[in-house]
């Protein structure tokens, strides 16, 4: 990297810290599922639904992220997973199972699709741990922040990209999330938001790219440009070296986007690509439109743009800044419909709607931030349903028990006692907790009550053989769980989430 941001982050933060002081107040409202409608080319190709029409489970560690993914019925099960706390390294890890194909220490959407990831209640930051998406299709990511990923350094994930797509990816939705780093190449970070090896129909909306030397890249290289069709509108790139994005080959529509500080290059098209500019904000920026660093030519289509306080180099060589007035030298059509903000009130717009924990607002194209388009709920809650056992006997009563650390007080045999005044709780706010057999026993169902007072305790969790380690199940909530019947000798029911200290009265176990 030319420059390091980390040298500029000081001025940067300053300013941040008296814009906030002049935004807005905006309602907090958080979502419990997918909000508003998708935009740009993530609305093409089909569509991007993500995880709509599947079940809805949470989760407070990227193991549990993990483990709601490996516990759908199959790769392409629909799934919204609701994420509310800091995901880091020491919290995710890996997790097997046939619906998944994860890693620890990155949080790894491989080989899957139909899934929903969105930030809940007080919020979700991703620290230091990236988004890997590879060889998946109709993936959304809503509302959560991811920082200071590395490359270099300790610790590292997912190659120093913030959110990273490579490998036949198709229509992804990354909305009102916030991308940040803490400096350039030299500081050990990568970019913020990568496409690669065949990556197509994405949009990055209503989101804010800040303090890293790359914003971004389609295509790895001059000879990867099999990606494209990515739109970027209402973002705002603020304090970044390059990459804004940087396009080889491939379609991009990038409008209503707001750039403050790039300091070296902004928009690089190159290498054929074709980016269509519309109604952009430019302030205090060098360089933000061209083709860079390479001979291999890129193209532009250029309309209703400011450029206010932007300063263009030269000429020469491998440089070639589109200003110091930019002129279209291509034609891009798009095949959605968009309404375009008035480039003069993009700051403002931009500045009320874009990042994680906006309200998810929008803008209908009048320059005026509107609520979503579908209300979200503001805390949402899961209520667990515990339906009567059925018929037969409860196979714990007089088995054996074991599990993880459990807290002080409670007993690994208070949830085979059929006593609900007793009750086993883990040291953490996650842990395990089995039923066991001498011999291998056929089960079914399993019933996991609360004790009185403690109901909703109780978030992500799954149900595992634990001679094999396969998931038989996974959900959250307490209540009732019914699976194909299987033989066993040990039945695990592992806490993966919790809303605050989670506890088991019983583990009931029935044949069918």
């Amino acid at each position: 990297m030319r420059r390091a941001v980390v040298l500029r982050l000081g001025a940067a933060l300053a300013a941040a810290a008296t814009a906030a002081a002049a935004a807005v107040a905006l309602p907090m409202i958080q979502a419990s599922a997918a909000v508003g409608t998708v935009t740009g080319y993530a609305s093409a190709n089909g569509g991007t639904t993500g995880g709509a029409g599947g079940q809805t489970v949470r989760a407070t560690t990227g193991t549990a992220i993990h483990a709601a993914l490996c516990g759908r019925a199959g790769s392409s099960t629909p799934i919204t997973i609701e994420v509310e706390g800091t995901i880091n390294h020491g919290n995710t890890s890996k997790v097997s199972g046939g619906s998944c194909n994860t890693a620890a220490g990155v949080i790894e959407l491989k080989q899957i699709s139909n899934v929903t990831i969105i930030g809940v209640g007080n919020g979700a930051v991703f620290d230091q741990l990236g988004i890997h998406i590879r060889e998946a299709r109709n993936i959304i990511i809503q509302n959560v922040t991811v920082r200071n990923v590395k490359k270099s350094g300790s610790p590292t994930s997912n190659g120093g990209d913030a959110i990273g797509m490579e490998s036949g990816v198709r229509n992804v939705w990354v909305d009102h999330v916030t991308l940040e780093a803490s400096g350039g190449e030299s500081e050990g970070f990568d970019g913020l938001f990568d496409m690669k090896n065949d990556t197509q129909y994405v949009t990055l909306s209503y989101s804010t790219l800040r303090n890293s030397g790359r914003g971004g890249l389609i295509g790895s290289s001059e000879s990867d440009r099999s990606n494209g069709y990515v739109t970027f509108h209402h973002n705002l790139y603020q304090n970044i070296d390059s990459r804004t994005p940087l396009l080889r080959g491939g379609i991009a529509h990038i409008y209503n986007n707001h750039y403050a500080n790039l300091n070296e290059s902004g928009i690089n098209s190159r290498a054929g690509g074709r980016a269509k500019v519309d109604n952009n904000y430019f302030e205090d920026s060098k360089d933000v439109l061209g083709t860079f660093y390479t001979d291999e030519a890129g193209y532009w289509q250029v309309s209703g743009n400011i450029f206010d306080n932007v300063t263009w180099s030269s000429r020469s060589g491998d440089n070639n800044p589109a200003g110091p007035n930019p002129q279209s030298n291509t034609s891009v059509s798009v095949p959605y419909s968009y309404r375009l903000d008035g480039a003069n009130c993009v700051p403002d717009v931009v500045r009320q709607t874009a990042g994680a924990n906006k309200g998810l607002r929008v803008s209908d194209g009048s320059c005026t931030p509107q609520t979503p388009t579908t209300t979200p709920t503001v805390t949402p809650t899961v209520t667990p349903t515990v339906t009567p056992p059925p018929g037969g006997t409860n196979l714990s009563i007089g088995a054996g028990s074991d599990g993880s650390s459990k807290a002080s007080g409670t007993s690994y045999g208070n949830v085979r006692d059929g006593d609900m005044s007793t009750y086993w709780s883990p040291s953490g706010s996650t842990g395990d907790i089995s039923i066991k057999w001498g011999s291998a026993t056929t089960v079914s169902q399993v019933v996991i009550r609360e004790p009185s007072g403690s109901t909703g305790g109780i978030g992500s969790w799954q149900l595992l053989n634990a001679g094999n380690g396969a998931v038989l199940k996974s959900g959250s909530g307490a209540g009732a769980i019914t699976f194909t019947p299987v033989s066993l000798s040990k039945i695990t029911f592992r806490i993966t989430g919790s809303n605050g200290t989670p506890r088991v009265a019983e583990f009931e176990t029935y044949a069918g």
